[in-house]
């Protein structure tokens, strides 16, 4: 359901405004009790990935968080949402996994809790994903590059986050 914020302007009278619905999810921040509503990303281009700190596909973080560092000025962010659905191939206390990715890959893009990505129990923000797209996360490191408008693109995992596939769909966004 989309949240609804109504603005009064003195001289403009009033508009609704609504997140796109693909955003419009509460998540809970890696080994933290706070929430956030994803909707802070919105007129981003958003590139959310499922990862694991122990995975084969585990050595993708560092071309993830250089390619956070190339275009996280130019209106792009990285959404990461660790999952142990996946052989178990995640660390089930939180706290390990904001250290190795802190000190192994030096993470600075949004990190959200563990959680379920596929399946009845994915996130409520997953199931969105795999609805829009129509293709759910085979593995880890599965990407969805959502653009500004909330379209949804899916790339597997074993497109590369320096893929020309990829770097080229994310300049078309921006």
């Amino acid at each position: 359901m989309k949240k609804l914020f109504l603005f009064s302007f003195l001289f403009f009278g009033s508009y609704t405004y609504a997140c796109p619905e693909v955003l419009d999810h509460e998540v809970r921040l890696l080994d933290s009790s706070k929430t956030q509503n994803l909707c802070e990303y919105e007129n981003k281009v958003i590139l959310a990935v499922n990862v694991a700190s122990r995975c084969g596909f585990t050595y993708q973080y560092e071309a993830l968080q250089n390619l956070y560092s190339k275009y996280g000025k130019e209106d792009f962010v990285i959404l990461g949402f660790p999952s142990r659905d996946f052989m178990y191939q995640e660390y089930s206390d939180e706290s390990k996994v904001k250290e190795f990715c802190s000190t192994e890959y030096g993470v600075t893009f949004p990190m959200f809790a563990t959680t379920p990505v596929k399946g009845k129990k994915a996130n409520s923000f997953y199931k969105t994903l795999t609805e829009i797209s129509g293709q759910r996360p085979g593995w880890n490191f599965h990407k969805y590059l959502i653009s500004k408008e909330g379209k949804v693109k899916s790339f597997d995992t074993n497109v590369e986050p320096d893929s020309e596939e990829l770097i080229s769909n994310i300049a078309k966004l921006l």
